[in-house]
């Protein structure tokens, strides 16, 4: 990853600089997926897309685009066009502003005529909006809109009907709610962003009358890095887990030195409400699914007296691991990487020291590591650079803290067994498998997006693309729930195969996944057993599945082999496997009760 993509970066050199990067960029060689997006602008798109490239490369994706003609976003949407058809994007890209109002009211307009303007304005959105759900079904990012860069009613512009600043927001609040009402589809926020950015200097009227960008051009790369964080969070480049150092990072002070009662913390001083607004903000994460881990150079008594400071916000019980100890902090972030079964690249690592954070940087093998800054600063760089954001929050992102917790419980009681099989009974493992529900869609699709290790064809779906395999009579689509007696895993597995006819029925497996989380406790058994019985009530004689390496994925390539199946192509690693479904089929779970 380039740290001149974290933030804050040097705007102006992004944009000089963007052929070098991306070059650079791509010279990495790491495997990335490849996505179409639409870019449908209202005025000139060329540099947003030539930096938006750079952001999505560096988090792992690489894009391939189609820019609409200038100012024709609505004609493209509406009435498509050929090539827009047979460019056939995964994402679609509105990039509108308020240069591309049409319906504004007029001083002395009444209430009725100010609802009709903003019923027609927003109609004129929402059609298009339902024009490309229904040509092509692919998730949506829409602009919402700016303030006025400049206030004809000066701070009555807000209060009065007539008020540009009043209308805005009423329109934003239409785009709100129909994105609360519809699923993949995305504001991206330039109201807030054009905030941050500076109002006056984003909607710079230069721009708009000499290149016919709507905002101003060194504005581009905190737009086009807002973008970006949408796009990889739908495809589920998010990161999973905030690791934090301790001393002058969660409070002020070193707490072996100065003793946890010493510590800069609460309401009494100034920076110790910093810290406490910190603690607030980093303990916040967790509602959103985001698994806290401690990685500190403390003795582990210490760490844990800070952490139960009074006046501390987080307390141990917060974090799923604490490293305290002597080694270095880039051991400790591979070992609890390893520890939670996913990988470094999914960890942010904050920490208040530079030599801590440029080793970890150096040895993290992919972790993310901001230049967090003074005290003052943390809560805002961390937020600004976007590693958690959110487009969806599902049951189990709420409770994904407590899951990893209670799987910490299962290794804590797996170390009392001699016997693997007698541990997997004490379990008192039930598991729901079924074909995809409504219910269930958003959480499948996010779990198609994040798996990476046990993921045998490496195929990512959105939400969309999900609910139309489920409507596909010739698909076959499972989804696997597990519960046991420390807690309910949630969904951690997804199987989708499409049906072909020739000389017999066949199901070629297009995905099968499964949440490294419940790895080696029957449950790829228990899927393959209701594959199997799913496929016999279809007359199907066999099943083909597919692996296809990654640098990931290494783990399931004997995966076909374990069920059973018989190995019939291999090149250079991208094998075929083929199972004939037999009547004496034997189940091969064991431990697991199955839609009881």
């Amino acid at each position: 990853m380039l740290r001149e993509l974290e933030y804050p970066f040097d705007s102006e050199q992004i944009l000089k600089k963007s052929k070098k990067m991306k070059k650079q960029l791509l010279s990495e060689g790491s495997s990335r997926i490849k996505k179409k997006i639409a870019v449908l602008g209202g005025s000139t798109t060329h540099d947003i897309v030539r930096i938006l490239e750079l952001f999505l490369l560096n988090h792992g994706i690489e894009p391939s685009f189609y820019e609409s003609e200038f100012g024709q976003y609505w004609q493209d949407a509406v009435f498509g066009n050929d090539e827009l058809t047979d460019f056939s994007p995964d994402i679609i890209y509105i990039h509108t502003s308020n240069r591309n109002i049409t319906f504004w009211p007029e001083i002395g307009n009444t209430v009725q005529e100010v609802d009709e303007l903003l019923d027609r304005q927003y109609s004129h959105y929402r059609d298009m909006w339902e024009k490309i759900r229904e040509r092509w079904r692919c998730p949506i990012i829409q602009n919402n809109m700016e303030y006025p860069f400049y206030r004809l009613l000066g701070n009555q512009d807000c209060v009065n009907i007539s008020g540009k600043t009043s209308y805005i927001n009423s329109l934003n609040i239409k785009f709100m709610e129909y994105a609360r009402e519809h699923d993949n589809f995305y504001i991206n926020d330039i109201n807030y962003q054009s905030a941050v950015y500076g109002l006056d200097a984003w909607s710079d009227p230069f721009y708009w009358h000499m290149y016919k960008y709507s905002l101003n051009l060194n504005a581009i790369p905190w737009l086009a890095h807002n973008i970006a964080n949408i796009i990889k969070s739908v495809y589920g480049k998010n990161k999973k887990s905030l690791v934090l150092d301790l001393d002058n990072t969660l409070w002020g002070g070193v707490v072996g030195d100065e003793g946890a009662e010493n510590l800069d913390l609460g309401p009494e001083t100034s920076m110790g409400q910093v810290f406490t607004e910190i603690q607030q903000y980093v303990k916040s994460l967790k509602n959103i699914g985001i698994i806290l881990n401690i990685d500190s150079k403390n003795d582990r008594e210490n760490a844990l007296a800070g952490l139960n400071h009074p006046d501390g916000v987080l307390k141990p019980d917060d974090f799923i691991i604490i490293k305290a100890n002597w080694e270095p902090k880039s051991q400790n972030i591979l070992e609890i990487a390893s520890e939670m079964n996913i990988l470094p690249e999914s960890l942010v690592f904050m920490d208040d020291n530079p030599a801590e954070r440029e080793i970890v940087r150096m040895h993290g093998q992919g972790a993310a590591v901001p230049e967090i800054g003074t005290p003052e600063q943390y809560i805002r760089i961390l937020d600004h650079n976007g590693y958690f954001e959110v487009t969806s929050i599902s049951e189990d992102d709420k409770n994904r803290n407590e899951m990893y917790k209670a799987n910490a419980m299962r290794v804590e009681q797996q170390a009392s067994f001699t016997d693997y099989g007698e541990y997997l009974e004490s379990l008192d493992m039930h598991a729901v498998i079924l074909p995809f529900e409504p219910i269930y869609m958003s959480r499948i699709a996010q779990l198609t997006n994040k798996s990476n290790q046990f993921n045998l064809t490496t195929k990512r779906y959105t939400q969309a693309e999900i609910e139309k395999a489920a409507e596909d009579i010739n698909q076959i689509t499972l989804y696997g729930k597990l519960e046991d007696k420390f807690g309910d895993n949630g969904v951690v597995s997804v199987i989708i195969g499409h049906i072909e006819e020739k000389e017999y029925r066949a199901l070629h497996i297009d995905l099968w996944l499964m949440s490294c989380r419940v790895l080696k406790r029957d449950m790829e058994y228990a899927m393959m057993d209701k594959l199997t019985e799913t496929c016999r009530a279809q007359d199907i004689l066999y099943i083909y599945g597919y692996y296809i390496p990654t640098a990931k994925n290494g783990m399931v390539k004997n995966f076909y082999q374990l069920q059973g199946f018989e190995k019939i192509d291999d090149k250079n690693g991208n094998t075929v496997w083929r199972f004939m479904i037999s009547k004496d089929y034997k189940l091969k779970n064991k431990h697991i009760s199955v839609n009881k």
